[in-house]
């Protein structure tokens, strides 16, 4: 024994193992909590069918809310037009 009690014999057998055991006790209550939280009896999707709801668009929504609704700007071509001169494919190699 040393002078705080503790038998230092007894101590090396089930210390090393100890932090595996309390992280994996933290992971299982981690996992089932976000289960519990993400899954629980209070998160149900409240669905509505087409003749419940009262818009059947975002923007027939918005409109009723008095919000101004505008089209997006028509989207770029894939390759913009790069300013400067246009490049010239390499000559063809002289065949003998």
């Amino acid at each position: 024994m040393n002078e705080h009690g503790l038998n230092n014999q007894h101590s090396v057998d089930w210390m090393p193992g100890r932090p595996a055991v309390i992280t994996i006790a933290v992971a299982v209550f981690g996992v089932l909590g976000m289960l519990l939280v993400d899954h629980g009896p209070w998160t149900r999707a409240q669905v509505q069918t087409a003749e419940l709801a009262n818009y059947k668009t975002t923007g027939e929504a918005a409109r009723a809310a008095g919000a101004t609704v505008t089209p997006t700007e028509t989207r770029r071509a894939l390759e913009p037009v790069v300013p400067g001169p246009k490049r010239v494919e390499p000559p063809e190699p002289l065949t003998q």
